[in-house]
Parts: C-alpha cells; structure tokens; sequence
C-alpha cells in the first residue's frame, strides 16, 4: 500500500512557506516563495499557492494521489467550516473562496485557518502545549496575534473572528494601532509598535544601531537580535517596553482563562526569545493573582516557524479522523 502525505502551507504577506510530512508526521520536504509584491492581486497569490503545491509534489517525487489532503493558515479572519477569507489585513482578500480552487485542481479537501489559531494548534499538538487542555498563545510578529486552546478545543468564537488578543486595549491614550484603536497590545509589542517607537526615539536626535532598520518601516528581526545584544540603549528600551505591556496582557489573559501554560511565539519572539521572555518572567506576576498564576507554565513556543506548518497537519488530522 503506497504510503500517504500531507501537503502544509504558511501563507503570509511576503512568502508562502510548504512543508510535506508522511504519515510519521515528519517533514520530508520544504519549500519556501516569495510573494512578489505587497499589491499582488488575488489570483497571483493563488497561483502562487497551486505552484508551491506542484512543485513540492515534484520535488519529494510522490504521486499526486498520495497527497491525502492540503491545509493552511493564513492571516486575517477566516471562515474555517467553508473556506473563506472573510478579510486579511496582509493579503487581497475579502470574502475569497480559497477552497474551492485549491479542491478543484488538487482533488484532495482542503482546509484553512487564521493563522495564528492554526500556530497555537501546533504547539498544543506537537509543541511547548504539548499534555495540555487550556493553552493561550501570543505570537509576535509584524503585528500581534493571539489564539486559545480551551478544554482541549480551538476557541475562535462568534463568526471565527474571535481571540484578537493583540488588540486588547492596554492604554486608552497609547499610541494608534493599524485597527483604528489607540493603545492595543499590539501598538505596543509587535515589529511595527517596536519600530515606531525607535523611530521617534532616532528622530529625536538618540543615536541607535537601528535607526536605518527602521527609517522606512519594519526591521528584519536579526537587526533587533544584533543591537539588543550590542547593547543598544534604543533599542534594549523599545524591547523592556514592548515586554512590560506583553507582561501586562499575560496578567490579564491569566486572570480571565486560567490557563495551565502562556506561550509566547512568531517572528521576534523566535529570533529574541533569550531578551523578551526574562523581562516578561519579570513583570508578569504584578497583573495577576497569585493564586491563579501559581499554576500557570509560561515559555517560548518549540516549533519555531514550524508551528503553523504543524497546526496545518493537525487539521487534516482531526477532520481525517
């Protein structure tokens, strides 16, 4: 009997990133593309999908109808049951059937989720949530996003637009977030809520190693990682703040759910993790109780960015099941 696969994909604004694992659930073959450009319309990034797709299946030399199904995630709102991307903030996307191409070409079902949901499935599946039921997890990146394993099941809410944890507003007076609020997690600890506030910091007239990185937009996270660790006055600053309103969230998530573990991942947290998470450590038990926080693990996510490709494979799964 020939074995079976499994085709995982990561889209994102800038690439999308496949995997295919076997039925061990280990990855036999990768492929990362880039998206060509931040106004690529809808159809590109879908013919951008479908030959990630081929090319992976020709690549790990499998026959097409060893491919037992295909899963993604994908940011912005996401109509899981039927497949539509209701809105993404990165993508040209609203109110797309992404489903219904991806089935008609491959002939295998095709499943998709936000992206950050699909992550924190990941780690509970495979990762740091690995042997727990109530997981909350916050990943850092370009923005902010935020998924919740209740009781040992995804929680996305009312329409699937639910667990937005990275616009919980911290600062009624914060700064503007890219949501129209002021004051979101968000605005204050993503790459964006980092690079403004090094921005104006440089603008000012304070020197940092970064004023270049983000003179233009959003740092490459390893520029982040060289000058916390040349010591960058700005630059260590923009981090202890980004890591206070991270604590202060963490303390309020536990408050409200009582998790049994907060993980913290995506981009910045993958590439700083050894800077961000001593300073949240430090912080956190100011914002909650101590009787909840006492038995709550927090740590940095295990997959790296594998987490969403392994969240992908544990849709199939549970829908193959």
């Amino acid at each position: 009997m020939a074995e079976s696969f499994y085709i995982c994909l990561d889209i994102g604004g800038t690439k999308v990133l496949g995997a295919i694992f076997n039925s061990k659930k280990e990855i036999v073959y990768r492929l990362k593309k880039k998206t060509k450009s931040a106004g690529d319309s809808s159809q590109n990034i879908e013919d951008l999908i479908i030959s990630v797709v081929d090319e992976m299946i020709v690549g790990a030399e499998i026959n097409k109808k060893q491919v037992v199904a295909i899963a993604a995630g994908a940011p912005g709102v996401i109509n899981q049951e039927e497949g539509i991307v209701l809105f993404s903030p990165n993508l040209p996307w609203r109110n797309y059937n992404i489903k219904k191409p991806i089935e008609e070409k491959f002939g295998v079902p095709f499943y998709i989720g936000n992206d950050v949901n699909v992550g924190v499935l990941g780690e509970y599946k495979y990762g740091a949530g690995k042997g727990y039921k109530n997981v909350v997890g916050l990943f850092v990146g370009t923005g902010m996003g935020g998924g919740l394993i209740l009781d040992g099941k995804l929680y996305t809410g009312h329409q699937f637009k639910g667990a937005e944890l990275g616009h919980m507003v911290l600062n009624s007076e914060g700064p503007r977030c890219n949501c129209g609020q002021r004051g979101c997690l968000e605005a204050f600890s993503s790459k964006q809520g980092i690079s403004d506030y090094i921005r104006q910091q440089t603008e000012r007239g304070r020197e940092s190693l970064m004023a270049e990185a983000v003179k233009g937009g959003i740092f490459k996270s390893k520029l982040l990682k060289a000058a916390l660790e040349a010591n960058d006055k700005v630059s260590v600053e923009a981090v202890e703040r980004a890591c206070h309103y991270l604590a202060v969230a963490t303390g309020n998530l536990i408050n409200i759910f009582s998790p049994e573990v907060v993980i913290y991942g995506g981009g910045v947290v993958e590439a700083c993790g050894n800077s961000f998470l001593p300073l949240i450590l430090k912080d956190v038990d100011k914002y909650c109780m101590p009787s909840i926080r006492d038995t709550v693990e927090i740590r940095n996510a295990a997959l790296g960015d594998d987490s969403i490709l392994y969240g992908a494979l544990s849709m199939i799964l549970e829908k193959d099941n």
